[in-house]
């Protein structure tokens, strides 16, 4: 049901310094400047058009929010457990009316007769905890098999693990368990295994025929992430391999034995791997929350589809009279007039990433204190891709008694897995995705309009558990021009550590490999020249020994890879290490806008003149230090972390972060051991380790052009230091980068100086010296 909504007031024009452009204009413009620039929250009302039942959002300038009295209280204990008992009550309840449980019967029988069966259902139907134990009570994990369950998401696949565990109630690790990246809860008694799809294609690593599977279920396929394309292919390759009783050297000019050459050439490079080997049919189910199940069908040559009826209640859409010129505070606006005007139901509001939801999170923190008294409390749960784990399970713990929950969210909480207790959803219509241009070479992060079928996913949240409402900040008319789906990832991001896994994979002809959707040519190629510059390929472009696979045994970008291997030479192992970690979270440092001063006096006491990566490993050195303070004067591990938060606060770092980059390296100091790298430290002398930056990033250098701007050498781009860099205001001859930022002009983020003489002693395959 559509309608037309209520009132947002309090944007004004004047303080965006934009004239009421369409939101999708200011996207990019506004990107650096939104922490400094959130206005105050503007209350809001109702207004009516008297000539129409609907009502509508419009922005009324006069009108600033003027809330009154405190609310300071915090959740007792009792409001907790009455808040659980509640929640208990109400997951008893939906599991028994879950869609596929009238079903059950007639999808294993599907499963029995068919070798690739489609699901459809939406989320909430109970396909991706329920249809596990259906297989498993069938008698699928017989002789110790495993059925598998990839997610392309962390959060899912710990969440519905620990869920299955609890209706199968067995301890977690057990007989269901979990496998993500850096975590794994399973054992050898683990007969159902959910886990991210990234991880099944490492796993494929070791064991290419996933022997140890009679089912996998390959959940959210919808998504059509990166890592789900290429597992959809190698999978499809594994079925028609194991499909034959016993494995034995095919004549492969035999056109009866395969169809076509693609297969030949796939079936030819995994059998290489194992011959002679026994294994049983592998059952594929392909689960879509998309109702339009013919692609995944006909790539797996006219597969069986099922559809399990949802259960969606009514959802009242409503759109904004106009485009909102700030994003960010018509989703501050919008959360306080649900909370205030709306009756009881948690909010799930959609942003595009950590920082933009961790503003949010300040910012309602700081109004919440200006509610009218009497006003039921609320709370903020945050839920995007690199908050641990077990931070991400916040959002689906039942709210405390009394209170509202609003749930601040990337695209991760659009599918997947379904979140109780949500009734408003707020959607502003954006998300962030990658952009990669092989003509250039250059992968940036961009925020872009979602599609249709995102939007649609996103409404669908408020309708899970009873009526709900959806509130797009954009006008109706925006929607009609959205696309119908997202692109495929595939199609649209740096390939090179996916050609990396498929080489390791004994995959050697990529441009012929089974994809469902190919990408260009032309990403293909790049991404073999920059391994092959990176000397992960031979001349012939297969995986080199040792670097290639040194490279593919790590869980992280190539060039990440290549400066963990070289940092053993160069001396540097544990700089790389934090580096890298850190660089594998966001937003380390904040700014808070009321203390803008302070943080940046702050971050100078950690800046390093050569650069940010040696920034960053002031940082991690300097918490490193305080924990051990810490640890020395207590023995409590609470009071470690109520240290290293007070430090945290003090120094304007984001405590969430430091933690995740801690905890990743941590297990990629794990990897490194396994593969015997000396774990060395340079000290103080950085001079090593900006070389060993050099060499391994070699793609990522800048030269300083005569109108002080630089030329990325991979890309011929021309690029601009980014305004959060150390070096933003000095004119270094040559620099080093991790990543190009696309908004207003292109700019080019974590950078460090270094001798432009060392490109071509340490990267002479690629730069040679002029005379």
């Amino acid at each position: 049901m559509t309608k037309k909504v209520n009132d947002l007031c309090g944007i004004k024009e004047s303080d965006t310094g934009l004239a009421a452009p369409s939101q999708w204009d200011l996207v990019s413009d506004k990107q650096m400047m939104q922490e400094e620039q959130h206005l105050e929250a503007a209350r809001c009302t109702e207004i009516v058009n008297p000539n129409t039942k609907d009502a509508k959002y419009v922005i009324n300038v006069k009108q600033i929010a003027k809330f009154v009295v405190g609310l300071g209280d915090k959740v007792s204990p009792t409001d907790i457990e009455e808040g659980m008992r509640v929640g208990r009550q109400r997951i008893l309840e939906q599991r028994k009316s879950l869609p596929i449980a009238s079903v059950e019967r007639r999808i294993v029988d599907e499963v029995k007769k068919n070798d690739t069966v489609i699901i459809v259902g939406e989320t909430g139907s109970g396909k991706t905890t329920q249809l596990p134990q259906f297989l498993y009570n069938a008698g699928f994990c017989k002789d110790g098999k495993v059925i598998g369950i990839t997610q392309p998401r962390r959060v899912a696949a710990v969440t519905v693990a620990k869920r299955v565990a609890e209706e199968c109630n067995v301890e977690l690790g057990h007989k269901v368990g979990y496998s993500i990246r850096f975590e794994d809860v399973t054992s050898s008694s683990t007969r159902i295994k959910y886990m991210t799809d990234g991880l099944l294609l490492r796993e494929a690593l070791l064991d290419p025929y996933l022997s140890r599977y009679s089912v996998i279920i390959v959940d959210e396929a919808h998504e059509r992430t990166v890592h789900t394309d290429v597992l959809l292919g190698l999978l499809k390759n594994v079925q028609f391999v194991r499909s034959r009783s016993t494995i034995k050297q095919h004549n492969f000019d035999n056109k009866s034995e395969v169809s076509n050459k693609e297969d030949k050439s796939q079936c030819f490079s995994t059998l290489r791997a194992c011959q002679g080997a026994k294994f049983t049919s592998l059952k594929l189910i392909i689960m879509s929350a998309s109702l339009d199940a013919r692609g995944f069908s006909e790539y797996f040559g006219g597969a069986k589809a099922v559809h399990i009826q949802g259960r969606q209640y009514p959802v009242d859409i409503l759109y904004t009279y106009q485009p909102e010129p700030d994003y960010i505070d018509a989703t501050l606006i919008t959360i306080f007039q649900i909370h205030l005007e709306e009756g009881p139901g948690d909010i799930l509001a959609f942003l595009t990433g950590q920082e933009e939801i961790e503003a949010v999170e300040r910012l309602v923190h700081e109004r919440i204190h200006q509610l009218p008294k009497g006003s039921q409390k609320l709370i903020t749960v945050l839920m995007y891709s690199s908050l641990p784990s077990d931070l991400q399970m916040n959002a689906f713990k039942p709210a405390p008694y009394g209170c509202r929950k609003v749930i601040l969210a990337t695209n991760i909480a659009e599918t997947s897995v379904t979140i109780p207790g949500i009734k408003y959803v707020i959607d502003p219509g954006l998300v962030k995705a990658r952009s990669y241009n092989p003509v250039t070479g250059m992968e940036s992060l961009i925020i872009i309009p979602t599609s249709k079928a995102q939007a649609l996913q996103r409404s669908g949240r408020a309708g899970r558990e009873g009526p709900g409402k959806c509130f797009r900040l954009y006008p109706e008319s925006e929607f009609g021009k959205l696309m119908d789906s997202t692109v495929p990832e595939i199609k649209r991001c740096n390939l090179s550590n996916v050609v990396l896994q498929l080489k390791a994979l004994g995959v050697d002809d990529i441009i012929g490999f089974d994809f469902m959707e190919k990408p260009s040519r032309m990403a293909i190629v790049k991404s073999l020249e920059q391994l092959l510059l990176l000397g992960a390929l031979t001349d012939d472009y297969r995986l080199s020994d040792p670097i290639g696979h040194q490279m593919a045994r790590l869980p992280l970008d190539p060039m990440y890879s290549k400066a963990l291997i070289l940092a053993s030479q160069f001396k540097c192992m544990e700089e790389m290490l934090i580096v890298v970690a850190m660089l594998s979270v966001e937003s380390i440092f904040y700014f808070p806008r009321e203390k803008m001063e302070e943080a940046k006096a702050a971050r100078k006491k950690f800046s390093s003149p050569e650069g940010d990566h040696i920034s960053l490993v002031n940082v991690y050195r300097a918490s490193a230090e305080c924990l051990e303070k810490s640890r020395t004067a207590n023995s409590k591990e609470k009071k470690f972390e109520k240290a290293l938060r007070k430090w945290c606060r003090e120094n304007f770092i984001n405590y969430r972060s430091l933690r995740h980059a801690q905890d990743v390296h941590s297990q990629i100091q794990g990897h490194i051991q396994q593969m015997g790298l000396s774990l060395s430290s340079c000290g103080d002398d950085m001079l090593q380790f900006r070389r060993c930056l050099t060499a391994s990033f070699f793609l990522n250098a800048a030269l300083k052009q005569p109108d002080g701007s630089y030329r990325a050498m991979w890309s011929s781009q021309t690029v601009q230091i980014h305004p959060s860099s150390v070096l933003f205001r000095t004119k270094s001859e040559c620099i080093i980068f991790n990543e190009l930022v696309r908004t207003n002009q292109n700019y080019v983020r974590n950078s460090t100086r270094v001798d432009p003489l060392w490109l071509p002693e340490l990267a002479p395959q690629y730069y040679a010296v002029e005379n």
